[in-house]
């Protein structure tokens, strides 16, 4: 007897070499064989098994990509900190420099400095960093403000804020610095 195979036939197996489908057909007709069902089971086992390894890969992959987009995002953080002393001695500088000096030394010094102060507050937000600068009457919000001294106001509500005394900073909605304020005293 021969053992060689035509076209209709399958091997001995009872899978196709092409077939890429690996499960076992279940088959009514084969009356609950024991060693098959346990074969069976483990298959299912292995599926699962594989489905959760492939699950913990991609959470995996996807919590380092997070963690490193984190990572570049906020690694200006520390430098940006350190400069944020130089940006406001440059404010206290152009907010007090002689507007009116007839000088043109006075003059053109008072200009490189607004300039400068530009120039890095221009540096600042191309790099993600926003200055946090309530106006009188915004709410306190204490996710980005810092209340350093509370007076009484009528012309904002009780909780606003009446002055903001030093700006304060974000990096991509991440606080660097928040902004020193004077708020409006609750009624008593």
């Amino acid at each position: 007897m021969s053992e060689t195979m035509t076209d209709e036939q399958t091997p001995a197996n009872g899978h196709d070499d092409n077939d890429e489908d690996f499960d076992i057909p279940e088959t009514p007709e084969e009356g609950g064989d024991p060693e098959m069902e346990a074969l069976r089971a483990q298959i299912a086992e292995m599926k699962e098994q594989m489905l959760r390894v492939a699950a913990e890969a991609e959470n995996t992959k996807r919590r380092t990509e997070r963690e490193a987009n984190d990572a570049r995002a906020y690694a200006i953080q520390k430098f940006a900190r350190d400069l944020l002393g130089a940006a406001d001695n440059l404010s206290r500088a152009t907010a007090h420099a002689p507007k009116d000096s007839e000088d043109q030394v006075v003059k053109n010094f008072v200009v490189g400095v607004e300039m400068t102060e530009k120039e890095l507050q221009q540096a600042f937000e191309r790099n993600g960093l926003k200055r946090v600068e309530p106006a009188r009457g915004d709410k306190f919000d204490p996710h980005f403000h810092q209340a350093v001294m509370e007076q009484p106001a009528d012309d904002v509500a009780p909780g606003s804020v009446i002055q903001t005394m030093q700006a304060g900073y974000e990096l991509f909605g991440r606080i660097v610095r928040p902004a020193m304020v004077v708020v409006a005293a609750k009624g008593g």
